[in-house]
Parts: C-alpha cells; structure tokens; sequence
C-alpha cells in the first residue's frame, strides 16, 4: 500500500512545528503531525480563560534570543509585542515586605541594605570586578573582604535557597553545589531578567503563530492522538506506521522513556500544578512575574496582562505555580529534567535504543532530556532539517 506521508512528526509543539513546516516547506515532503493533546503549541499554548484574559495554560513562556535566525524565521508567522520581562522577589523586610529585583543586582543591593551602605557595597563590587558584570557567589565568598562573603550569603539565603528547594524537592543538602557556586550577582542597574538582542511575546498570541506555523499543504496534524498507538518501533529495527513499515523520517519530540514503554525505568522529572486565580482589579501586582524565595508553597505568582499588554478593566488573572515530583500519573506533564549522572546514564539506555531505527531522530527537551529555552529548540528543529535536506 501507497504511504500517504514521507515524514511523521511525534508533537506540534516548538520543535515538531519548525520542523514539520521545513520538511514540507524546504524539502517538499509530505508529513503527518501527531498530537497528544487537543491543542497545537506544545506547553507554549496560550488561550482566553472565562474571564477573557488570555493566559498561557502551562505557564508563562517570555521568548528571548540572540540569534537572527531564529527570530527572522518565527517573524514570518507573529508580529512582537516588545515586552521586557522583570522579576521581583517578594521577601520580608522588618516589618513588612519588599521586592527584590531578580536575578539580585544593584537596584536590589539598594532595596536590601539601604543607599548609604549599598553604595559602599557597591564601591567594593566593582573595583573588584569591574562594572556591568556578573559575579557568582562562589567569587564572592572567596572574596577576602568580609562585607563582600556576607553579601554572597544574603544572596544564597534570601534569594536562591529556598526557592530551589520548592522548585527541585531538595534540602540545601542535596543542592548541587555547582549550582549554587554559579548564582550570579549583576554589577548592573539593568532589571532585565535576559539581555538578549531579540525579547517579546507574539503578538496575537503563541497559539496563532503555531496555527500560521502548521499551515501548509503539506502538513497534517492530528490532535487528541497518541502516536503510541499508531507508531511502532519492532524489534526488527524498523519502524511502522499504522502497522506498515514507514522508510521515512521519524521525529520524535515526546518523553524518551515513554517511546520505549519506560522498558528501563521511568526517567525523573518535576512537574508543576498551576492555580488560577481572577481577581476583580486592573492589576494585582507590579511585575509580570514575583518569586515567593523565602515563604509559601507556590514558587511564584504570574499576572498575564503585564505580559500580553491586554487592556481589560477591573479584571485580571494570576497563576499560582506549585512544584513536585513527577508520577507518571495520566494528566502529568514533565516539565524539567533532573540531570544527574545516573539519571544521564538512564537517559543514555534509551538514546542507544533509539539509536537501533535509522530513520528515527530524537528532537526537543523531553525526547532529549535537557532543558531548553524556546530559541534553542527552534535552533535545533532548525539544524536538524539542515542535516536531513542537504
């Protein structure tokens, strides 16, 4: 029988969508999406809630970069809001509470200590290291000055300890020490959470700028299918479609273990659980984002409007955002990867599995098991068609 397709993509998120269109676009080929679930756009989806205000279901997605590729090629399919993405972290301060500019800078340095002393402090910082710089608590605290170790410890205490453990499941313990060494301090007035050249949100929405992005006609996608029940992997090496052997081009942008039926273990992830909130205000917060880094179960709050730039009177949402383990449990989604050497090693049994069907590459943060901002995924669909069109 005549195959209708000469690619299948596993995932109409970032990575599948890129290289889904390429493959049609650039390489004339016929391809066949399949999507778990009802929507296209991965955990980037976004959606108007009952209220009216758009959100983004899976959390917020700010995109950023530096590489003109990258963004020339998502500019054919959005406009851009020109959106620059600030984070606060809500601790307390005496008495009541303040907000602490994140990643921890010299705006921060004044809100914590006060203007006499953060501008000595401030003195100090960059006569050290030099003005506009990051410095990581790990130089910090090799610093011989006493005030300027201090300050790494504020850093650690009031900013980073706490949050890490709700986000990993960890006691300061069990932090990677690495991790820990690599927290930066910003010898900069920029409140910016990312310095790339290229910041925003599609304009019309990540939802509409998937649709553009999957609208080709050579491009099918089936939404609420499990490609586990129309992709199968043989024994044989080979892999078949629908039952009949498939020669094309397998991209396979799902959880790597599941592909494999999790035959040596499931692989750890966390994953999130969001609570939404409406509230009849303009504004609930000052932020897009504030980090709760001392206090409560949630490790942040996210107001969408500050995000989109959406202008509804007297109503806004926020999202909640609580952090756990991954179960595997149906309705769970794994979010971050928890990369470790044996969890590296596990992840290594299931790419040289991979590695047995010629036709079949692994593609994204799931099949990959690493975490990825938005811009590297289009980057790596981007070179990956490269490679498969020459």
């Amino acid at each position: 029988m005549e195959q209708r397709y000469d690619c299948l993509v596993v995932g109409a998120g970032l990575a599948g969508a890129v290289a889904a269109r390429e493959l049609a676009e650039r390489g004339g080929r016929r391809v066949l999406v399949l999507e778990r679930r009802s929507h296209v756009g991965g955990n980037a989806y976004d959606r108007f809630d009952e209220a009216g205000v758009l959100i983004h279901q899976y959390g917020p997605h700010i995109f950023h970069t530096n590489d003109k590729r990258v963004f020339d090629y998502l500019s054919r399919f959005t406009a851009w809001r020109n959106y620059q993405h600030k984070v606060v972290a809500n601790i307390p301060k005496g008495e009541g509470r303040t907000l602490l500019p994140v990643p921890f800078n010299l705006v921060s340095l004044e809100v914590a200590f006060g203007r006499r002393r953060a501008r000595a402090l401030e003195e100090k910082l960059i006569a050290a290291y030099g003005a506009e710089n990051k410095v990581t608590i790990l130089e910090l605290r090799q610093s011989p000055d006493p005030e300027l170790s201090a300050l790494a410890d504020y850093v650690y205490d009031h900013v980073f300890v706490r949050y890490t453990m709700k986000q990993w499941g960890q006691t300061p313990e069990e932090i990677d020490p690495n991790t820990t060494a690599r927290v930066p301090v910003f010898l900069s007035r920029d409140c910016r959470y990312f310095q790339d050249e290229y910041q925003g949100l599609p304009l019309g929405g990540y939802t509409p700028m998937f649709e553009k992005l999957l609208d080709h006609p050579d491009v099918t996608v089936a939404l609420d299918t499990d490609a586990g029940r129309r992709l199968t992997l043989g024994e044989d090496g080979i892999t078949r479609l629908d039952g009949a052997a498939f020669a094309g081009t397998v991209i396979y942008t799902g959880a790597a273990d599941e592909l494999f039926g999790c035959r040596f273990g499931r692989l750890p992830y966390r994953t999130l659980e969001f609570q939404c909130e409406t509230h009849p205000v303009d504004a609930y917060q000052t932020h897009g984002t504030v980090n709760y880094t001392m206090d409560e179960a949630f490790t942040r709050i996210t107001e969408f409007k500050h995000l989109t730039g959406q202008v509804l009177p007297k109503t806004t949402t926020i999202m909640k955002e609580y952090a756990r383990a991954y179960t595997g449990r149906p309705g769970e989604i794994p979010y971050y990867a928890i990369i470790n050497d044996a969890n590296n090693a596990l992840y290594a049994r299931y790419r040289s599995a991979a590695e047995r069907y010629p036709n079949l590459r692994l593609l994204g943060r799931l099949a990959e098991y690493k975490y990825y901002n938005m811009d590297a995924i289009a980057k790596r669909a981007l070179a990956l068609c490269d490679d498969l069109l020459k």
